[in-house]
């Protein structure tokens, strides 16, 4: 039931409803107290009227009370154990017409011993009147020097009742008037603290509508919805980032098979107007289509490479010689370049991964290196551990980085010369790929540039490397 209410009817039912059991119990007490006040002041007045009663009733020798016996307004019964009423009288109290007879208990329960110093048993109770709603207050005793009667003295309630009364009429209207207040401070109170909610759900419906743009206006972040605002903010900004890459990264992927797709269309319609019967044209088209489809497979492969490593696949996690790799992964380049200086200085450091993903890696930077800087400019390759980390380094000579280059340049697509033919610069996937399976291994990678160059550092986890431990 309470969940299909809005937050704002359940804070303010919670607030009455705990107001009102405070207000209720203090009611309680106060009627209760005062209640017990008024009826022992009652019955500290019955105490008082006793000894004359119960004089008047046994001193005169005669068994039989007088008219007189009972204070005006009082009520004075004598009754034997056995339940017969010896004497029964009423006196009408000044300014009344009637005094209407209490309605008195035919069993008496009284204490075993007696509970007063004259040695009477006492007991007091409250009962009606036989006709009316007014009430009385009784005091039951047995006399010490009468073991066998019950004396009976019953004092109007009328003046307590209307006190009572009128307490709790007080109580009721004070209490439906705080509790009235409380609701409409609290609605106020609540209403205000939940604007932020209203604030947040128009720029969810924003968002849903397709508007990203949209941001909570957070006045105060130390309060609950404050830091609730402010999560959103920083959400909605990371999704927006998200989106623009994401949107960015499919046009960027687009325009690069795009390119490919041109040229084999291009080679089959020169096919189709005739070069199947000259030989040269023949083979210049099967040359070119195939070329262009290793080219597509290639940024495929890549995409898809990017894509498993973004959803977090697991790689291989064997231990891998990281000198070895990047020794074999400089011969190579050493083969495709032999007119570049080539150095390398390393020292043995193993770490857990994916031997073909880490030698991919390095020889993506080395490929960086061969298509980033002049022809015959030197590079060198630094293997080493620092800090309980397997460190690589790549440093060339070429024209370096600025600082916004630097910062961008592991983004996918990104090319630090969007001049530079794509032939040379590639699709701007290898520094991406570098990245991506960096941190798959728990790694890191950074970009400088120091004025004569650039310098890509990769970081990843060291283990110790185990005598007759199989390492590849």
């Amino acid at each position: 039931m309470l969940s299909r209410l809005s937050l704002r009817t359940r804070l303010v039912l919670g607030v009455i409803v705990l107001a009102a059991i405070g207000l209720v119990a203090a009611d309680v007490a106060t009627y209760s107290s005062l209640r017990s006040y008024l009826y022992s002041r009652v019955d500290s007045t019955l105490n008082a009227v006793h000894p004359g009663v119960e004089s008047s009733f046994f001193d005169d020798g005669h068994g039989r009370p007088p008219d007189e016996i009972a204070p005006p307004g009082y009520c004075v019964e004598l009754r034997t154990l056995a339940e017969r009423t010896v004497a029964s009288t009423c006196q009408v109290a000044p300014g009344e017409s009637e005094q209407p007879a209490p309605s008195y208990p035919r069993t008496v329960s009284l204490p075993p011993r007696p509970n007063a110093s004259e040695g009477d048993r006492v007991h007091f109770l409250t009962v009606s009147a036989v006709s009316g709603d007014g009430r009385y207050r009784v005091r039951a005793s047995v006399e010490g020097e009468h073991p066998n009667q019950v004396l009976l003295i019953a004092a109007p309630l009328r003046n307590e009742d209307n006190t009572l009364h009128r307490l709790f009429l007080v109580e009721l209207l004070v209490t439906a008037a705080v509790l009235g207040g409380l609701a409409a401070i609290s609605l106020w109170i609540i209403r205000i603290g939940l604007r932020p909610l209203r604030e947040i759900e128009a720029t969810a419906t924003a968002i849903t509508a397709g508007d990203l743009s949209h941001r909570v206006d957070v006045d105060n972040e130390r309060t609950e919805v404050g830091r609730v605002g402010h999560a959103i903010n920083e959400m909605l900004g990371r999704i927006e980032a998200s989106d623009q890459r994401l949107r960015r990264f499919v046009a960027d992927a687009s325009h690069e098979l795009r390119t490919p797709l041109a040229a084999v269309r291009a080679y089959a319609e020169l096919f189709s107007r005739g070069a199947q019967s000259r030989p040269e044209d023949l083979a210049r088209s099967m040359s070119g289509i195939t070329r262009e489809a290793e080219r597509m497979s290639l940024l495929v492969e890549d995409l898809l490479l990017l894509a498993r490593l973004d959803e977090g696949r697991p790689l291989a996690r064997d231990p891998v010689r990281l000198d070895t790799v990047v020794g074999e992964a400089v011969d190579t380049a050493r083969t495709l370049d032999p007119d570049r200086p080539l150095e390398l200085t390393s020292e043995p450091v193993s770490v857990l991964g994916d031997r073909d993903r880490l030698r991919q890696i390095v020889d993506n930077l080395l490929a960086n290196v061969r298509s980033h800087t002049p022809a015959g400019a030197p590079a060198h390759v630094t293997v080493k551990k620092e800090g309980g980390h397997a460190v690589v380094e790549v440093r060339d000579s070429g024209p370096g980085l600025d600082e916004d280059e630097a910062r961008r340049v592991f983004e996918r697509f990104y090319r630090a010369d969007e001049s530079r033919a794509r032939a040379r610069g590639g699709v701007g996937l290898g520094l991406s790929i570098v990245a991506a399976v960096a941190r798959a291994h728990g790694g890191t990678v950074s970009a400088r540039s120091d004025g004569g160059g650039a310098t890509f550092r990769i970081e990843l986890p060291q283990v110790p490397h185990r005598t007759g431990s199989p390492v590849t």
